[in-house]
């Protein structure tokens, strides 16, 4: 799997994670990667998934979940007039994970945010990427 690729998996593992007790995590991301285990041969074969990156996405995943309450923190400081709270859930995991590569993993910045408007636009409403990249404009 390419990064893209990864970043999306682990945004998908981080979002199941809000309908769930966020102290089973690895729990929830089991069940996710059960999951994707359990797709077609073919999907599998296309995305070049291997137990590397499984342990990657648990990992990040998982390390992303413990420090929610700091990175939800440095959002709810930031951005004016949203909390955590008032934010489609989408919309608020795609910014946490930026959050969590530029803070924690020193992911350049512009790389951060274009990944999670690019995801964005792709899972979130008409208006999500607009709001992403500002959040995260405001946020840095």
């Amino acid at each position: 799997m390419n990064r893209h690729e990864i970043r999306k998996e682990v945004f998908k593992a981080v979002f199941m994670n809000e309908f769930y007790d966020s102290d089973d995590m690895s729990g929830v991301i089991g069940t996710f990667l059960e999951g994707r285990d359990n797709a077609e041969e073919e999907d599998l074969a296309k995305n070049n998934k291997t137990a590397e990156d499984e342990e990657y996405i648990k990992t990040k995943a998982e390390d992303i979940s413990s420090k929610i309450t700091e990175i939800d923190a440095l959002i709810n400081k930031s951005v004016d007039g949203w909390k955590t709270t008032r934010m489609a859930k989408v919309d608020l995991t795609l910014i946490r994970l930026a959050l969590y590569e530029i803070k924690y993993e020193n992911i350049p910045v512009g790389v951060a945010i274009n990944e999670a408007v690019t995801l964005a636009d792709e899972f979130g409403s008409d208006s999500s990427a607009g709001f992403v990249n500002g959040a995260l404009a405001k946020l840095v």
